[in-house]
């Protein structure tokens, strides 16, 4: 069983290293976008320079979140000594993936907002949608927290052996 964990401790390394990985990536992409939307000529075959740099800022909100799921993968899976069981460690690793999840539909509609304003009306229903899809994650996530309390209150040490592993790994 110890050598079952320990692949399974691996492969949640290498997923995080391939978060990260593909994080890097990411930024290397926009970087050379921003580089050819500041530098090229401007002509009639290419997107206007605003829309290459919201592309960027589209490649940007998915590479953070693609750094943040790899850490909080290898923080939640790797670091932390007890595997996912009481509910406050189910709503911590959770709330750490919607807090990216959201953040990243919300980014991602304002830019397809953006664009839609700027010479591509028909994204504004793929703008409306995400935007709604962003919302719908926010309602249930608070549903999910609020939900969570009274089974919180079943496991109260659960809660105090979390703030003591938050302060091994932050040290």
């Amino acid at each position: 069983m110890k050598v079952l964990q320990k692949l399974f401790g691996a492969g949640y390394i290498a997923v995080a290293m391939f978060f990260l990985v593909c994080g890097i990536a990411l930024v290397g992409m926009a970087a050379w976008e921003i580089w050819e939307a500041l530098t090229a000529a401007v002509d009639a075959e290419t997107p206007p320079r605003f829309v290459r740099i919201l592309e960027c800022i589209g490649l940007l909100t998915i590479a953070v979140a693609s750094f943040e799921l790899g850490q909080t993968v290898l923080e939640e899976e790797v670091q932390r000594e007890a595997s996912i069981s009481t509910p406050t460690r189910v709503r911590r690793f959770l709330s750490r993936f919607l807090v990216v999840v959201v953040v990243s539909l919300s980014i991602e509609c304002l830019v397809s907002a953006f664009q839609s304003l700027h010479g591509h009306p028909e994204l504004l229903p793929h703008a409306g949608v995400i935007g709604l899809c962003a919302a719908g994650l926010l309602v249930a996530w608070g549903i999910f927290v609020r939900l969570n309390i009274p089974a919180e209150h079943l496991e109260p040490q659960a809660m105090q052996e979390a703030q003591e592993e938050d302060k091994h790994i932050s040290t």
